[in-house]
């Protein structure tokens, strides 16, 4: 499961590495470059098949609902929202970092939500807004990174920070400019793999290898990060972690379901502290 980032390769263009290498935060701190140039080649071919329920990608389908629920729910109870109402996120700013081809920012924009989705792969976005086209949905759609949204001083009610962590190449500096788009008061949610040998048997063995639902070498089990390396993140960067549960799947079944289990797929929701004014 992850999200397509491809390099910029038209005309004169400067590579996504390239404007990278000097964005800082508001308080002059360099933000390194996160994009991962092995990760953009890997998923640059998979563009096309994003929205594609039987195709490479369909691990992510399978996970989407339960993710969805989850997502929805958290975002409901931090913003004391009725998650059956009618569009309950309306009025909410929501960034979703690696938006791929949109399999999340669509639904979020169907709940009433402000959405914003980023990602450094251009033919991915091509293909979200072009299907968002198509469904008459309102999503602004970005060709950029993390560290180049924080210059533009912008932050959000909800950060979506979903399987993604385990592909940039510096997860320091990427969960830095994730912690400063957060909002004070707002919301932070992190899916991602766990570094256990259930997830490296699961993860990738048997994902990537026998059942092959992905292509081999999708993921890299020493760029996994177990849930306390990721609530360190967080803490660092003003947010306070408020639950962290399991995402299981259920071969039996063929579905996925919120658990207690985080050997393998988990969720971290964190909301980002407000300053006390003296």
């Amino acid at each position: 499961m992850t999200y397509i980032r491809m390099r910029l390769n038209s005309g004169n263009q400067p590579t996504m590495t390239e404007v990278q290498q000097d964005r800082r935060t508001t308080d002059g701190a360099t933000l390194k470059s996160t994009v991962d140039e092995a990760e953009i080649a890997r998923f640059a071919a998979m563009a096309s098949e994003w929205w594609d329920p039987e195709g490479r990608l369909a691990p992510l389908h399978k996970l989407n609902p339960t993710r969805l629920r989850l997502i929805r729910d958290a975002i409901c109870h931090r913003f004391d929202r009725n998650p059956d109402g009618d569009k309950p996120l309306a009025g909410l700013r929501i960034v979703d970092l690696g938006c791929g081809g949109g399999l999340i920012c669509e639904p979020m924009a169907r709940l009433g939500a402000d959405v914003v989705g980023i990602d450094a792969g251009e033919k991915t976005l091509e293909v979200a807004r072009a299907h968002c086209r198509m469904g008459n949905l309102e999503i602004d759609y970005r060709h950029t990174t993390a560290e180049a949204l924080v210059d533009s001083g912008d932050a959000f009610d909800v950060v979506l920070n979903l399987e993604v962590v385990e592909h940039v190449a510096d997860v320091s500096a990427f969960m830095a400019a994730a912690g400063i788009l957060t909002r004070p008061g707002g919301l932070q949610i992190v899916t991602t793999l766990n570094r256990t040998a259930r997830s490296l048997a699961f993860g990738i063995v048997a994902a990537e290898y026998v059942l092959r639902w992905l292509p081999r070498g999708t993921h890299d089990w020493r760029k996994f990060l177990k849930p306390s390396e990721v609530a360190a993140h967080l803490r660092a960067n003003g947010l306070i972690v408020e639950k962290v549960a399991g995402l299981t799947y259920n071969p039996l079944t063929d579905n996925w379901r919120e658990s207690r289990d985080l050997g393998i797929n988990y969720v971290v929701v964190a909301h980002k502290r407000v300053a006390v004014q003296n």
